[in-house]
């Protein structure tokens, strides 16, 4: 798939590395500022269970 990716960006190898820098900086973006926040609600990471009952300390 990279590969693949890597053979259709236009450009010499500096270009081509700009533009994979910027591709992946874009879909970081994307995943943090719309996806995780849309998909937070959806998981059970806030359903946290702490048994307070005696142990030893």
């Amino acid at each position: 798939m990279y590969s693949w990716i890597w053979r259709h960006l236009p450009g010499n190898s500096l270009v081509r590395a700009v533009i994979s820098l910027l591709l992946v900086i874009g879909a970081v973006y994307v995943l943090f500022q719309y996806v995780f926040p849309w998909l937070e609600p959806l998981l059970p990471f806030s359903d946290v269970t702490v048994d307070n009952g005696g142990g030893t300390g």
